[in-house]
Parts: structure tokens; sequence; C-alpha cells
């Protein structure tokens, strides 16, 4: 007999010896793998030659927590002494000890000890170990999900009570509604069951109390065989809804579980065999007792929002959730099939709010990069239809945005989308759209940082690819508010998740640019992702712009003229803005007549201009022109504005605007850009840090 084995019959004789020993060798290969963020509950059963089922059931035996937080204890304590015992900042720390974010790591840190990990070794904070010990056991009785470092500038709030921070923690009310089964021997009832699912969704997103995460999120189970507790720990929720339904005939028998994710156990079920005539009670009755099952705050506008019927013709109801799959792909074919549902919806009910707007969403959507626009009367009416038979639509009042838009009017855009994400307080679309509003419509970097938080919040990651694009769209808005260093975590982070993803290396060619201002390495970069896909417009655009700034007009010429012909053969409206530049390279190559057309192209641009840019965008164009007085006019006016992008304070060093370098005033007005940037982003980091974010 092995020593091995010899210590296993010891420690079965002796069942404290035995749990001792287990506990023991879980926390040693743990603290062995320490920093891997990725040793999670599968890697740690493996590395124990265990199933994972076994290490949660043994765990939980023994520990009262979950294997997660098991594994996150583990970290914490480890976290705990090397604060005490090391020099190295709480951020440094995070990562020694194998969490990704260090803005969750100040989280679960804080819900452990009861204050963040920057007061350690302040003398502000008395460690009791036994109270530490006992506050933890007591706010691990209930699920804490673990939100992604882009939920936690939105959502942190919900989990932190600072004025109580050892004994309370308010748990957050989070679910997700899984793609409901069909159960009917007619496959082509799917699209049935599938608009019950959706409805279900809708209802419970118009709870403010509540985070209900997208459907785009919960799709990929739609045949999984992940147990609850699982997909509950990829999704963040603390609680998910499960469903089947058929529909024969005109009946419909349709069976509702909420399950709390943290024990995999219903709290709420009910089936429901009514008549399709009363299917919308029954959607309705649905959010109302999942709502009261966990004590979800329901206003009374938003009981009105849910209890309000989308048609009273079930037939038009019938082609309605006909085009919802079709609609819900996004695809240019999917949105084509989608729109003739719709309006067969209409024609079945001429009030029917829902369709029209979902009409002139679509519609948005299938020519929003093309330079010619057909469909701008049509989204203006149907928005303004839907908006008509229902003025608290949200989907009617994002789809009147997406005409503002479309029509850059964007400032008649702006109140729409906050009054459809007051209406529906967990509408991912009304979220992405904010996000892109303020990045590059009306842009303000604080509010894009906010909206992109949010809308990852919604749509939680579920696979790595996901999660790559999560940490990829965290690292531009950090980039854009002046946070390289931390831009460059995550984008590090989105290569680790997916080395195929496509935008990564070329963000991060710019955040290490950001940096350091090394053009040259910069450019090489670029050119290494563009000779792996030689159609990308961006990539193309960029090149170009890189030997722009070197003056090294032949190279920019030779991928400029690329890039502007194949937005011409398109059809494309892409990177107007840089426009003045492209045509600046095109005049310093004698070709006067195509630089003319580029740049009335600008000028153009300029005109129609209604963002905070304006006047940035007129310093190039008076600056080609060679108006320096008025560029500097300009350029004073831009000194004014609040919350631009980092990219904005490097304008100093293009070809473009070297001219205006010499005008006395210059020197003073871009030191006022730059200190105007740079105590705004001061203002944000202190911000997020009080928060605990970073």
């Amino acid at each position: 007999m092995n020593f091995r084995n010899l210590e296993l019959v010891k420690n079965m004789s002796n069942p404290s010896a035995n749990t001792a020993t287990f506990i023991e060798q879980a926390e040693t290969l743990i603290l062995k793998n320490l920093a891997n963020e990725q040793f999670g509950v599968s890697e740690l059963a493996d590395a124990m030659n265990m199933s994972r089922s076994n290490l949660l059931r043994k765990i939980k035996k023994q520990t009262q927590l979950s294997a997660s937080q098991f594994i996150r204890q583990v970290r914490l304590k480890e976290a705990m002494g090397l604060l005490k015992e090391t020099s190295s900042t709480v951020s440094e720390i995070s990562y020694q000890v194998g969490f990704g974010s260090t803005s969750y790591f100040i989280k679960c840190f804080r819900e452990l000890y009861g204050y963040p990990p920057g007061e350690v070794g302040k003398g502000s904070v008395e460690v009791e170990k036994e109270k530490v010990q006992a506050s933890f056991l007591k706010q691990y009785r209930w699920p804490v999900i673990a939100a992604s470092v882009l939920a936690l500038l939105v959502a942190s709030i919900l989990f932190f009570n600072k004025k109580d921070a050892v004994n309370t923690v308010e748990i957050e009310k989070s679910i997700a509604v899984l793609p409901f089964k069909n159960e009917s021997s007619d496959s082509t009832n799917l699209y049935f069951v599938n608009g019950l699912m959706e409805s279900a969704l809708n209802n419970l997103q118009k709870i403010e109390d509540l985070r209900v995460i997208s459907r785009t999120s919960v799709e990929k189970y739609r045949k999984t065989n992940k147990g609850i507790p699982e997909i509950a720990e990829e999704l963040h929720v603390n609680y998910l809804v499960e469903g089947s339904g058929q529909r024969v005939g005109n009946q419909v028998l349709l069976n509702i579980k909420l399950i709390e994710a943290s024990t995999d156990t219903p709290i709420w079920v009910e089936q429901y065999n009514q008549e399709v005539k009363d299917i919308f009670a029954v959607q309705n009755d649905v959010a109302k007792k999942i709502a009261d099952a966990i004590a979800a705050v329901v206003t009374p506008a938003e009981l009105e929002q849910i209890e309000k019927k989308p048609t009273d013709n079930l037939l038009a109801y019938d082609y309605y959730l006909q085009a919802l799959d079709p609609y819900y792909s996004r695809t240019t074919e999917g949105l084509e099939t989608a729109i003739p549902l719709f309006e067969k919806a209409i024609e079945e009910d001429p009030e029917f709010a829902l369709a029209y707007a979902n009409i002139a969403i679509s519609y948005y959507l299938l020519e929003m990069s093309q330079l010619e626009k057909h469909y701008t009367e049509k989204i203006n009416s149907f928005a303004d239809k839907a908006l008509l038979y229902d003025s608290k639509s949200a989907e009617g009042l994002v789809a009147k945005a997406f005409y503002y838009i479309e029509t850059k009017e964007y400032q008649l855009a702006l109140p729409h989308l906050d009054k459809a994400l007051e209406y529906n307080p967990n509408s991912s679309l009304a979220v992405q759209i904010l996000a892109l509003f303020f990045s590059s419509m009306v842009p303000d970097t604080n509010k894009y940082l906010e909206y992109a938080l949010k809308g990852v919040q919604l749509n939680v990651a579920s696979d790595s690819v996901t999660q790559s694009y999560t940490y990829l769209q965290l690292s531009n808005a950090l980039v854009s508010s002046g946070f390289a260093d931390e831009a460059l975590k995550y984008i590090n982070m989105s290569l680790d998740y997916s080395a195929e993803n496509y935008y990564a290396p070329h963000l991060k060619a710019f955040i290490l640019f950001a940096k350091d201002g090394n053009v040259e390495r910069t450019r090489n970069l670029v050119i290494k992702e563009w000779n792996k896909d030689t159609t990308r417009l961006d990539l193309l655009q960029d090149i170009g712009k890189l030997y722009y700034i070197e003056e090294n007009y032949d190279s920019a010429y030779f991928y400029f003229k690329k890039f502007v012909e194949a937005r011409e053969a398109n059809g494309l409206n892409l990177y107007l803005q840089e426009n003045a530049k492209i045509a600046q390279v095109y005049k310093k190559m004698g070709l006067d007549m195509k630089a003319a057309e580029l740049f009335n192209d600008f000028s153009e641009y300029c005109e129609a201009d209604k963002s905070s840019y304006r006047s940035v965008n007129q310093v190039w164009k008076y600056a080609y022109e060679g108006n320096i007085d008025e560029a500097m006019k300009q350029l004073r006016l831009f000194s004014e504005t609040e919350n631009y992008m980092y990219w904005f304070l490097l304008i100093e060093d293009e070809p473009l605007i070297k001219p205006l370098t010499s005008h006395p005033d210059f020197e003073n007005i871009m030191q006022k850009i730059k200190d105007r940037f740079w105590e705004n982003q001061a203002k944000l980091r202190t911000s997020l840090e009080e928060k605990g974010l970073i």
C-alpha cells in the first residue's frame, strides 16, 4: 500500500481528519494556481480527480459555501495577507490572487471584510477575525453572484450598503429567462412558444427593481446540458426562469418555473391551461407572480405597462410572433423576412404599436451604414404610428430616436432614448444606442462609459468569444476617457479569451500608442492586421492616417486610395470626418480635383454636424483652407467643450494643424484643452475609486 492509500484509510476512520484533509487539499491547489484567473470550479475538480458535481456537493456540505464562493474566499484571505505584508498596490494584489478585474476584487473584498482593501494598513480599520468570519458566513447564506467589471459601475450600489457594511448586504434581484421548450408535436409551433418566452422577458424588463438579462445572452442555452447553478454563474444572476409550452388548436399549455440559482430549488411553479384568447392575461400573471416571489418592487406605472395588451387581435399577434425570430437575427435576410410579417399584423390590427415600431427599427438597421438612405420617411412614419397608438412604447421611442439619428438631429433623439429607458429600464437596445450616441453622435466620455457598462450588464457574456468582445468594449471606453493603463489590461484579457477577436489587436495598437506615442510601431501593428484581411476599411484609413501624421504622403496615398475607392464602390458613408486629412494627402500628390471633391464632402459633413465635435471639425476645415484666424476661433470654441475623447489631445501633431502652431494663442488654447480633459478624467477616477471600481 502506498503512502496516499494509507492516508485515505486513516482518514476514513477519522471523519474530522478526512474533512480537514479535503479542505486543505483544495486550498493548497487553489493557492498553487492563485494567479490564474481561469482556475475555477471545473479546474479544481480536475485537479482533485473528482467530478464537478461531487466537488460541489462536498464543498457545500463541509463549508456551507458554493464551490465558487469557497475559491473566492481562499483568494481573498491570501489577499488580506499580502495587503498586510507587502507594499503592493490593490490593483497589483488583485491580479496576484487571480482577479481579472480590480473593481470586482474590491467588491468581493468589501463583502467579506466589511471595508475596501485600500483601508488595510491605514489604521482606520481594526480587523477582528471572528467577527469577519461570522459576517462572511452570514452574508453567503444567500447567493451573491459576481457581476462583470462592466456591470459594476452601474450595479455596485445594489450589492453594498455603506451605512452598515458589516451586517447588511442587499442581494441583487437579477434574473434570466431561459429559452422555452416546445413540447408540441408540431415543430411549426416553435415560434409561438418562443413568443411566449419573449413576452415573459419583455414584461419583466419593465421592472426597474430587477436586472433582467437580454434575449441574446440566454439564446445559447436553448440546447444545453448545463445545470442551473452553472448557467446562473455564467450569467451572473440569482434567479432563472424555465418554461415549456405547447399549442393545440385554440388551447395553450404553459409550464413556468422560477428557480433560485444557489440551491437549484424552484421557488414558484405554475401550470397554465388556457385558451389562446387568454394568453395576455397569462403573460401578465407570470410577470407579476415572479416579481412577487423574489420581492421585487413593482411601481403602479410599471404595473400599468405590464398589464397593457399589445393587441386585441389574436391573428395580428400570431403574425407578430412569427416575425420575432427573423427580426432578432438582425441580419439583412432576417429583417427582410420580418417586415412583411409585421405588416400583416398591422393589416389585422391597424393600431398595433409594437408592429409599427419594429418595422421602423428594421428599416433603420437595414441601411444604417449606407451612404444613400431610402427608408428615412418610412422610419419616421412607422415610428409616429407606434407612438400614436402607444406613447409609452420603449420600442416606439427607440424607433423615433433612430429617425432623428438618421436625419442627424441628435439632440431630438436623446429625449426619446431617455424615455425609452424610463419605460423599459432593462432595454438592452436603448442602452446600446445610448452608448453609441455618447461615443460618436453627441460625444460625452463619461456617459459613454456609463452606458457601455450598463449595456454589458444586460448582455452578459456566456462564452469566451462574447467575453472577449465585452472586454474589448470596456477597453475602448477606458482609453477614450484617458485610462490607458486600465484599457491595456482589459484588451489583453480580451485577447486571452479569444485570440481571434477581429478588432482587439487593432484597438491594442492604439492603446499602446496612447501610452507612448510610437507611430511606427502602431502603424506596423495595424498593417499586420490589414494583411490578414485586406477588405477592412477601418484598418485602411488608420494606416493612411498614420503615414499622414509622419507626412509620408506617398505611402498615405497608397492606403487612402484603396480606402476611398472601396468606400465609394460600396456606397458607404464611413469615416467622413477623416476626409480633410485624406484630401490633404490627395492635394500633396497633385490630385487637386479629387482633393476638392473629398474636401467638399467634408465641408458638407461639417455643415450637417450638430455634435459637440463640430468646432474641432471646423478647425480642420479652416486649416485646410488656410484660414488660420477662423481655425483658431474654432479651436478656442472647442476648448470650452466638456467630456471629449482622449484622441483630440493629439491634434497638434497633425500636418494640417501645424500652420496654427505659430499663432500666439495656440499653445495656451491647447494647454487649456489638455487641462480640461485631465481634470475631468481625475474627477471620473475619483468617482470610480470611491465606488471601489478601479
